[in-house]
């Protein structure tokens, strides 16, 4: 079997991108953490012909979501902050591609990160999305349609 760290430095920037497409720049870092501090947990029971990179996105959607809820349930201060910004830009995605991409259904939306961001094959999407191969792949052709439509990058 490979060793673990092989798997993060293949795996560690496709299950970044998922993260970060789920939750935003601020959040994918813990996503990102608890997806591999699980993964090394379950590492030696994998079986040997396993799609990793399914497996690792498969865990990086289930902690994203979890980290959804947990959010969902935290009290929220009735004063905003001010944005802060950031030196790093590669640490924030594309504000309005983000804003296109999160005005997306959850089903386009979903369909869209995991062919294109973590490319993985449409019966796996299928399988995250709790839907078939080919409601995934109308649903990624669908979001994709939608975000030609919305985002415009560098056109004005």
């Amino acid at each position: 079997m490979e060793p673990f760290e092989a798997i993060v430095d293949e795996h560690g920037v496709v299950v970044m991108r998922v993260c970060r497409a789920l939750l935003g720049p601020d959040d994918a870092q813990d996503a990102w953490s608890e997806t591999f501090l699980a993964a090394l947990r379950a590492y030696p029971d994998l079986r040997p012909d396993s799609n990793v990179r399914g497996w690792l996105v498969t865990i990086a959607h289930r902690k994203a979501v979890d980290q959804i809820r947990k959010m969902a349930r935290a009290p929220r201060s009735s004063n905003e902050l001010p944005e802060l910004g950031t030196q790093d830009d590669r640490a924030e995605p594309d504000r309005e591609l983000r804003a296109a991409l999160d005005a997306l259904p959850t089903k386009q939306r979903g369909a869209v990160i995991y062919r294109y961001l973590a490319d993985l094959p449409y019966s796996e999407v299928g399988v995250l999305l709790d839907s078939s191969e080919v409601a995934a792949r109308r649903s990624a052709a669908d979001g994709i349609a939608t975000l030609r439509k919305t985002y415009r990058k560098g056109t004005e």
